[in-house]
């Protein structure tokens, strides 16, 4: 048992213990928690990101048809060629742009409607438009315009504008194609009489025909040895294809060729009329063909009737400059091209090729690709002596022709048949 010490000493120790905690400082008691409000679910945040970029629109005014297979077809695929290798870009365009099909509707309000739908470029492919060329790019100065066929971006040519800055001229040099023409039908030929089915006339219509006489004419004398003159009549419709009631009907021009013994016919119009009569009077047992014009698939109408076509690669030219507006690189140009002599019918190099058809020998296929050759190697037929139709002198002996005197050709040439200027 404790003893009393003991306890006194316990009961001690509990009184102090009391004494201490009553004076001790009090604890203030923890402050509550303060917690957010439950956070609301919310949308995925918005990344930010770039407005789709504006098309890039090519415009183009035909002055037929696409669907002509021929002039018209190829300016139309020439825009589609460049359209297709140009990030972004879009075609739009507008046909039968002349005043048989539209009589109340100017080129340059054409161009308008596109300009309306966002056209960054225009093009006009015929030399008919000029008008409108001239219209338009006075009203809109900025707005880069191709004219195919112009001169007006030409300083060294008859009708250079140095005001329209935005303005350039696309063509290539037909004339080759054309003198492949008329070898073709000179290395064919059993009558030694090859007709020209002419346009209208003017300056291009006047070379391109003359051309293709010039090659009649060498591989006639030069290839076939033959010494008589080569009979080359040209007769011209009045306008780039038939407007019935205004234009001779190529039809029965083509068919009158055939009827007086010519049995090559040379198309230099924008339709096929010439392989299509052709084939007529093949089926009647006649040994005739014609050569065609523009497009490379123009002889597909009858490939038997046919010797080959020369046409054009309009998206050779047209790439390089649509692609330097889109760029903002873009300066007045004129271009009046050669074919790639490396290859002609490469649709990437070539804005001049010739498509043979299943109307031209192998023989003749041969022979033509010897005059090709010779072309290619420097063979120069606007070498004179030359004379125009009416017996003046064009170049003297040995006298090349410069640039601008094949351009802007006043006369057919001598040993030629039919008008030089509208009558």
């Amino acid at each position: 048992m404790f003893s009393k010490r003991i306890w006194t000493l316990v009961s001690l120790l509990v009184v102090m213990a009391l004494v201490l905690a009553a004076c001790a400082t009090p604890t203030a008691a923890p402050a509550p928690v303060e917690t957010e409000a439950p956070v609301a679910a919310t949308e995925a945040p918005v990344v930010a990101t770039e407005a789709p970029a504006e098309p890039f629109v090519i415009g183009i005014l035909t002055v037929g048809p696409i669907t002509d297979n021929g002039w018209s077809t190829a300016n139309y695929l020439g825009a589609v060629y460049a359209q297709s290798k140009i990030e972004g870009a879009e075609l739009i365009y507008a046909e039968n742009v002349n005043s048989a099909a539209n009589p109340n509707t100017t080129a340059a309000q054409f161009a308008e409607q596109l300009l309306d739908k966002g056209a960054n470029v225009i093009i006009f492919n015929s030399d008919d438009m000029k008008d409108g060329v001239t219209e338009f790019t006075s009203l809109h100065p900025d707005v880069p315009v191709i004219w195919l066929t112009g001169d007006f971006a030409w300083e060294d040519g008859k009708r250079y504008q140095p005001d329209m800055k935005s303005q350039s001229d696309v063509f290539s040099k037909m004339e080759y194609g054309k003198m492949m023409a008329g070898c073709a039908a000179a290395l064919t030929t059993k009558t030694g009489k090859i007709g020209f089915l002419g346009a209208l006339i003017n300056d291009e219509t006047r070379r391109h025909a003359a051309a293709a006489y010039l090659g009649a004419d060498y591989c006639w004398k030069s290839i076939r040895s033959e010494t008589t003159p080569i009979d080359f009549k040209v007769t011209w419709i009045g306008m780039w294809f038939n407007i019935p009631g205004v234009t001779l009907d190529p039809t029965q021009v083509a068919d009158t060729f055939f009827t007086d013994g010519y049995d090559i016919v040379i198309s230099g119009i924008d339709s096929t009329e010439a392989v299509t009569v052709a084939k007529k009077f093949r089926d009647q047992g006649e040994d005739v063909y014609a050569v065609q014009y523009d497009y490379e698939k123009a002889c597909d109408v009858a490939p038997d009737a046919c010797l080959g076509v020369p046409y054009y690669n309009w998206g050779v030219d047209l790439l390089p400059i649509i692609q330097s507006i889109k760029d903002g690189t873009y300066t007045r140009q004129f271009v009046w091209s050669d074919p790639d002599w490396s290859d002609i019918n490469n649709p990437d190099t070539s804005s001049i090729g010739f498509k043979k058809s299943d109307g031209l020998s192998a023989e003749n296929s041969a022979l033509l690709d010897q005059f090709i050759g010779e072309l290619a190697g420097g063979l120069n037929l606007w070498t004179g002596p030359l004379n125009f139709q009416d017996g003046t002198e064009f170049l003297a002996d040995g006298v090349e022709a410069t640039d601008q005197q094949i351009w802007y050709l006043p006369q057919l040439l001598e040993g030629m048949t039919g008008d030089s200027v509208t009558k």
